[in-house]
């Protein structure tokens, strides 16, 4: 009689970062993405509830991002209330998290993504307190020349 041997997935953590041992490969279990913003502000907090409910883990910086945001290269005409990066992406505003995991899926050449100002309906601005609104926004890709295109719209 052969005996088999089955490996259980493992957590593993590097550096910090949470890996998963899946036989003799090593994956990321989920996507971190570190966020700056204010302390004080409830939509940021919703849309980091957004984030984790969509299969990322998130670091948050109480801190501001206007300084996160400049170091990141989002132009400051784009800005909005926090500030996120996840593996080489920047990420200004209510971005959300499908429009996300679809840029790092695709790699494009770019700064990342934005959503300037705080578009009623979007991920963390679409509680309660708005009955439903959904305003229309477009979701831009930020490249690095700091020009724009739309990724995707929503209306």
């Amino acid at each position: 009689m052969q005996k088999r041997l089955f490996l259980k997935i493992l957590p593993v953590f590097v550096a910090g970062t949470p890996l998963v041992l899946s036989g003799s490969v090593f994956a990321k279990a989920r996507p971190l993405v570190e966020v700056w913003k204010d302390p004080e502000c409830g939509c940021c907090k919703d849309w980091v509830a957004h984030l984790v409910k969509s299969g990322f883990d998130v670091k948050v910086n109480e801190t501001g991002n206007n300084a996160a945001r400049s170091a990141l290269g989002i132009p400051a005409n784009l800005g909005s209330c926090h500030t996120a990066k996840v593996d080489g992406y920047a990420f200004e505003g209510h971005v959300p998290a499908k429009e996300m995991k679809r840029i790092l899926r695709e790699r494009p050449k770019a700064v990342g993504l934005a959503v300037p100002g705080m578009p009623v309906g979007s991920p963390g601005m679409d509680g309660a307190i708005y009955k439903g609104r959904k305003d229309p926004y477009d979701v831009l890709l930020v490249l690095q020349d700091q020009s724009t295109s739309v990724y995707q719209s929503y209306r």
